[in-house]
């Protein structure tokens, strides 16, 4: 999964932003049951930059549904 920029994510419509907004929650999801699972992070730098888009991703819909 490519880490997106904030100004790819405000190009994006509001339900592509949404889908992938799903695809980054399953992809962390699956990266900390995997850690978990095996009691050693496997790149935990990855698990902090997707916590990190998400967080951005969330950020910019609350911005773009307060706009309408």
């Amino acid at each position: 999964m490519v880490i997106l920029r904030s100004k790819e994510i405000r190009e994006m419509d509001i339900e592509e932003v949404q889908k992938k907004l799903d695809e980054l929650k399953a992809e962390y999801a699956k990266n900390v049951s995997k850690s978990s699972a095996a009691g050693v992070y496997d790149n935990p730098g990855k698990i902090k930059e997707l916590k990190r888009t998400i967080a951005r991703v969330l950020t910019i819909m609350n911005e773009k549904q307060r706009e309408k």
